[in-house]
This record gives C-alpha cells, sequence and structure tokens, in this order.
C-alpha cells in the first residue's frame, strides 16, 4: 500500500505580488489562466479516481500565495478541500504562501476550514538576500509568521534556497541554523534556477548576477541538508521537480537530490574507510544500505563508483540490502566477517 499521495493544484502567480526577481510561476507549473473553484473539484475528482490503497491523501495548493489572494477566493477553494476531508475522501489540507501574508485573521479562516499544513517560502534569513531578490520583507517577518502559525497548531513548513542575490555558503549554512532554532516539522532546499523571462535573467545578462555552479550548490544544499536533518527537521524535497518546462533553464539538474545523497554516502564511506587506517591494500568490503538509499553506493551515474576506482584501485566495494538501517545511513564491513 502505497503511504502518501499528494493532489496537487497550481495557482500559478495568485496572491504574488510578482516582484521576486527568480520568479516565474507560470513557467515553472507550466499553467496559464487562473484556477476556478470548479477545476479544484475536478482536479480532486479525478486524481481519487488513480489512488486505491493510499493511507494519507492530501490536497495542496501549489504555486502562487495562496493567503495572498482574496478572503472569499481562499474560502471558496477551501470549502471544497474541507468538504472532500469531512467525507473521509482526502485526509490533509496543505497550502504555501509568503511570511508577510500571514496574520490572525488568515489563520483564524484557515483554520476553520481544517488546514493541516502550511508552508511558507522563506528563501533566505539573510535581509541583504531578501533585499536584493526583491521578496519585499526582511527576516523579521519570518519569525513572526513561524511563531503565530505553531500557536494555531498548524504543521510548519520552510523553503529554503540556495544562490540567491547575495547567497553565500555562510548565508546559506545561518539560514538553515536559524530554521533549526523555529524547528518547522518539515523543509525544503531548492537551488536556484534562472528562469528566462525573469529579473534574475536579465540580472545575470548585465553581468550584476553569476549563477552558481552545479558543484557548489550541492555542497551548500548537502550542508544545509545534514544540518536540517541532523536536528530533527523532515527535508521531504532537495531540488526542482524535472518537467519539458525546467529543462533548458540555467541551474536545473533532474537529479539534484541525488547528486547531494551521492555526495553524503561518500563522505560517510571514505570516513569509515579513514577510521579503518586502509592504505590501498587489497580489500573487499560490503557497503549496506536500505533500499531507499541503496542507490547511492554508486552514487548518480556510477560517481561513486568512478571516484573509489580511481582513488583506491585495489578496493573491491559491494553493495548490500539491509532493511534494518535507517535511510542515508551506510554501513561498511569486510566481506568476510559476514561469511
Amino acid at each position: 500500500m502505497k503511504k502518501h499521495a499528494i493532489i496537487p493544484i497550481f495557482i500559478s502567480h495568485r496572491g504574488c505580488p510578482n516582484d521576486c526577481v527568480f520568479c516565474n510561476q507560470k513557467k515553472i507549473t507550466a499553467r496559464e489562466g487562473d484556477v476556478t473553484p470548479d477545476d479544484v473539484r475536478s482536479t480532486i475528482d479525478q486524481w481519487l479516481t488513480t489512488l486505491d490503497e493510499v493511507e494519507t491523501v492530501e490536497v495542496s495548493f501549489y504555486g502562487g500565495s495562496f493567503t495572498g489572494i482574496p478572503m472569499d477566493q481562499q474560502t471558496a477553494f477551501l470549502e471544497i478541500a474541507k468538504d472532500y476531508k469531512d467525507r473521509g475522501l482526502i485526509d490533509m489540507i496543505h497550502l504555501s504562501t509568503r511570511p508577510d501574508y500571514i496574520d490572525r485573521e488568515i489563520l483564524d479562516n484557515l483554520k476553520a476550514h481544517s488546514v493541516d499544513v502550511i508552508e511558507l517560502g522563506v528563501q533566505s534569513f539573510s535581509d541583504e538576500v531578501l533585499m536584493l531578490s526583491g521578496r519585499g520583507h526582511d527576516a523579521s517577518c519570518v519569525y513572526r509568521a513561524c511563531d503565530l502559525i505553531k500557536s494555531y497548531g498548524f504543521t510548519l513548513g520552510i523553503q529554503l534556497m540556495i544562490g540567491l542575490p547575495g547567497d553565500s555558503r555562510e548565508t546559506c549554512r545561518m539560514s538553515a541554523l536559524e530554521t533549526v532554532k523555529i524547528h518547522p516539522a518539515i523543509a525544503r532546499i531548492y537551488p536556484t534556477v534562472t528562469i528566462r523571462d525573469t529579473e534574475l535573467y536579465r540580472m545575470m545578462e548585465r553581468g550584476e548576477y553569476q549563477p552558481l555552479p552545479l558543484e557548489e550548490a550541492v555542497q551548500r544544499a548537502k550542508e544545509m541538508y545534514l544540518i536540517l536533518e541532523g536536528n530533527g527537521i523532515n527535508v521531504i524535497r532537495v531540488g526542482l521537480k524535472a518537467s519539458e518546462i525546467m529543462e533548458d533553464q540555467i541551474g536545473f539538474h533532474p537529479a539534484f537530490r541525488q547528486l547531494m545523497e551521492s555526495e553524503i554516502a561518500r563522505d560517510s564511506m571514505e570516513a569509515q574507510l579513514a577510521a579503518m587506517s586502509y592504505a590501498g591494500e587489497p580489500l573487499s568490503l560490503l557497503v549496506r544500505a536500505n533500499s531507499r538509499s541503496f542507490g547511492n553506493i554508486y552514487g548518480h551515474k556510477g560517481m561513486n563508483r568512478d571516484h573509489f576506482q580511481k582513488k583506491y584501485p585495489r578496493l573491491r566495494l559491494k553493495g548490500a540490502l539491509d532493511e534494518s538501517l535507517k535511510d542515508g545511513e551506510y554501513i561498511l564491513t569486510p566481506e568476510a566477517d559476514l561469511l
């Protein structure tokens, strides 16, 4: 049985001031035109016909800033989702918005309509990065919004971005550490993608902005991911989903999360080899991981296999499944010890 299914409702640019230099939501979601309440109902009905034997079904409003649209429109959408939840056809209602579009009136309405999860597009805790990115608010607004959301008992999510104008490895790390202080239940990490027809793209053309190289983006994401996960925050997404719309955008990689997880696996294996005082002698080792993490042993397109073959030509690493291990846990064992 599948554990979790998401019914996505895209409300591109709805509720957004459209001032962020990096954003073109219609390009990202491949949607044009405004979504109506009838669209919401028909989308949910269509998805429900495909979801058999799913433990948790969630309706998620993606794209714009949900709480920035007029209250009557928010209510029209939420009444439909709540109806499905009240009838037991869905289990959760999830939405995304901006920190400056949160107040008690808004949260009262969301609570009355049985919303479960609110994700905030925080992007950065650096005031300079927020200013240069055209966010229209500072970090103090983020803290206020997070405190309010948690006080109402909603599940809080925080979305962070890597490589915005004025960003650095230090500001990325700071943002991860500030997120830990707030301690949301979930988080997402997105590398900045330079999309055509955005101010960020024009800044790049004018030489005012340099997209982050992929290798550096992976390193920053890895450090942030380890900080968040190491402090009990579930990072539910790293990188954007692949689509034909995104394939040709600068900074997009369809396997960004696997690149990051492959590096984490490599670091773990290297550390264990160092602890064994491995000096390059012939050695055969099993690398154990569960089925969800197994592919990271060899890495994206065999990157870890190639790394170890080049660095340690007399070392033989062989993957082995071990479902007793946690996600992202890799254990090296001399092969003879398991015979």
